[in-house]
């Protein structure tokens, strides 16, 4: 058996680097067995997480092991096995989850797991993770708790003068009548 040595591939390497950067530029990773899916519901998916600042690419399992180990995340290697594409947010991951898990009903996608916030979720995990809201609608319910107080005290404060004209009103049309 002779002796051969190992030389690596240009392109694998740029395949390497390219999932490293993609992974640099996101936040939280949604992994899924993508098997069965036409071209079509792939760009309808990629189209609807498109719209949540998100982007779904078809990864190489051994080429994604590789940058995810260089990218100090956790272990992910359970996930990376069959058919795997990586749903790669950068803001609200709960909401790219929604849509893959509401695509999932339509078409033959499923949720192997994913990395949210720097630690490892399962399918179970990432599934209750999306039934939470987003992070903007969390915002709007936050505003809305601090802004009723002081919506309550404008109503108090109007009140008190609107009560004052009406009874004038009706102590006038008393005296007219």
């Amino acid at each position: 058996m002779a002796l051969r040595a190992k030389k690596t591939q240009p392109a694998k390497v740029e395949a390497i680097e390219a999932v490293g950067a993609k992974i640099a530029a996101s936040s939280d990773f949604i992994f899924t067995d993508y098997r069965g899916l036409t071209v079509q519901q792939i760009t309808a998916l990629r189209g609807q997480l498109r719209e949540k600042n998100a982007e779904y690419h078809i990864v190489k399992n051994n080429f994604a092991r590789i940058a995810f180990e260089r990218s100090e995340l956790p272990d992910v290697s359970s996930m990376l096995v069959g058919p795997t594409a990586v749903a790669f947010a950068t803001v609200d991951s709960n909401e790219v989850a929604k849509i893959i898990l509401d695509f999932g009903k339509e078409a033959s996608v499923q949720l192997k797991g994913g990395i949210v916030d720097k630690a490892f979720y399962g399918k179970e995990q990432v599934e209750a993770f999306s039934r939470l809201p987003g992070k903007s609608q969390l915002l709007s319910m936050l505003m809305s708790a601090m802004n009723a107080p002081l919506q309550n005290f404008v109503y108090a404060l109007n009140g008190v003068p609107t009560k004052l004209v009406r009874t004038l009103q009706a102590v006038a049309d008393q005296k007219a009548g």
